[in-house]
């Protein structure tokens, strides 16, 4: 079932992008949207040329990050955290060969 919120531009379904808030027909979420907007500084025009996206899609989700700030936040906390422990137990094959090179 999927669920469709801010006039058809952000859809939930379970079993897509882990289920998180993303743009209707695409894979993209609305934490992408935050990370690029938000996190990296690119601008909604940007965004929304990049990603065949309309300006009213990348709006509609920075406004349901604002709607449900705490929760994606959360996300993204995650994300990272994740992130951090998956390069600590798997080191860089780059930084071994790298390290390799110098012995």
């Amino acid at each position: 079932m999927t669920t469709k919120t801010l006039d058809g531009h952000i859809e939930i379904t379970k079993g897509i992008a882990g289920g998180k808030p993303r743009i209707a027909g695409h894979r993209i979420t609305v934490q992408n949207i935050v990370v690029w907007h938000e996190l990296l500084g690119r601008r909604a025009d940007e965004i929304a040329a990049e990603y065949d996206m309309t300006l009213s899609d990348v709006y509609a989700a920075l406004v349901y990050y604002y709607d449900h700030r705490t929760e994606i936040d959360k996300s993204i906390e995650e994300s990272e955290s994740f992130v951090k422990a998956l390069q600590q137990k798997t080191p860089s094959k780059v930084s071994q060969k790298l390290n390799e090179q110098k012995a």
